[in-house]
């Protein structure tokens, strides 16, 4: 064995091949990647065993559970120093334990030097509370801090509810399309799609809904109309303090007087106009849906009412047989009895969301695996390519 000479000391210099050998292979082992669940959950983990198995890997080890006092504790079982670490957390019932399972190990993963943390969440928790709601909070940015601040580099989502939310982060984000997946669906599992029409439920939906008309070359309705008001028509905080139901003509400024009376100190020629309240008129068709297969598209299904009720008046106006279709299946609450009490035909989502408890309730419900697209999302990031591929054909309004 060689003798070197390094500042007066006498240091021995393998050649051995084996050293070599395990020196690079380390080299290699530091440059991969691992893929964990963040879930406590087993009904929670069958996504992401599908994406390991797409993958040709290992699902991590990892232990997530709750103690005693409903705390999450999280443990790492296996080296990630130096690797890409992908996180798959889907999204239960329980919201915020999966949200606080997601923070723990991707701290965990961090302050074990992982390289690069990469959240998989499909379905984005809070994504309906992205915008200012009288005085409530916009929650979807809080969530999104809480997950920088936790160690997350990167995140791939699927169909977020609004596509401003990835202005919310301060790292890149992906947004998956579900829609090619709900296309062939309908090609392949409607008998006569082509004698069908595509519905929005209301017109905030209807450019999702051309997206599908366009590319299925069927034509488009619209549903107009709804029983109670939409989240569109509640207060966005622009009106704080509220308007008092006493003031008209001219408004003033009050200051308080030495004697601890307030005085009015009217402003001149400044009025006004009456706040004219809203009404929104009886549901409505704007298309012929007559002799059609009505498929109404959305991202979430949570409460089904309004997509009842819509399926009603499709009905009453002559469709024969009537599909929903969405991304997402949260079916809260009683959705799987009204599914299965209501006029819809066939609810179709995808697996972004864990549904085996409501599918055995309801046998409308179906279930298209995305699993494919989330793997090669993973694979791409890891290997530094470009998504433009999965992103092929799909509008900006998609």
């Amino acid at each position: 064995m060689p003798i070197r000479r390094f500042g007066g000391h006498r240091s021995l210099v393998s050649h051995s091949p084996k050293l070599s050998y395990g020196y690079r292979k380390m080299n290699i082992s530091r440059s991969g990647y691992r893929v964990f669940s963040a879930n406590s959950s087993n009904a929670c983990t069958e996504l992401a065993k599908k994406i390991t198995e797409r993958l040709g890997v290992d699902l991590g080890k990892s232990v997530v559970y709750q103690e005693s006092n409903r705390e999450t504790r999280v443990d790492v079982k296996e080296s990630v120093r130096g690797q890409d670490i992908f996180i798959i957390q889907t999204i239960p019932r329980d919201v915020n334990t999966a949200i606080m399972e997601l923070l723990v190990m991707a701290y965990a993963l961090k302050t074990s030097c992982a390289k690069n943390i990469i959240g998989v969440i499909p379905y984005f928790p809070y994504s309906k509370q992205c915008k200012m709601r009288k005085r409530g909070s916009i929650v979807c940015k809080l969530l999104a801090s809480m997950l920088a601040k936790a160690g997350l580099t990167h995140i791939i989502t699927m169909d977020l509810h609004q596509k401003e939310i990835q202005g919310f982060f301060s790292f890149p984000v992906d947004n998956l399309r579900a829609s090619p997946f709900l296309i062939q669906y309908i090609q392949e599992e409607i008998p006569d799609y082509r004698n069908a029409i595509i519905v929005a439920k209301s017109p905030s939906a209807a450019k999702r809904a051309q997206s599908y008309a366009e590319r299925m070359r069927l034509g488009l309705a619209v549903m107009h109309g709804e029983a109670h008001h939409s989240e569109l028509d509640m207060a966005d905080g622009r009106h704080s303090p509220p308007l008092s139901r006493t003031s008209t003509g001219h408004t003033g400024l009050e200051l308080p007087s030495n004697a601890g009376s307030r005085h009015h100190v009217p402003f001149p020629g400044i009025e006004l106009p009456i706040m004219m309240a809203k009404e929104k008129p009886p549901i409505t068709v704007v298309g012929d849906v007559g002799g059609r297969i009505a498929i109404i598209v959305d991202d979430i299904i949570d409460d089904v009412e309004d997509f009842v009720a819509a399926a009603e008046i499709l009905k009453e106006r002559g469709a024969y047989k009537i599909y929903l279709m969405a991304t997402h299946g949260l079916l809260s609450a009683d959705a799987p009895r009204l599914i299965e009490e209501s006029a819809i035909d066939e609810v179709v989502v995808t697996n972004t969301v864990p549904h085996e408890v409501q599918k055995l309730q309801c046998p409308k419900i179906k279930t298209v695996d995305v699993s494919m697209i989330l793997a090669e999302a993973i694979r791409r990031t890891h290997n530094g390519e470009s998504m433009a591929y999965l992103f092929r054909n799909i509008a900006v309004d998609d």
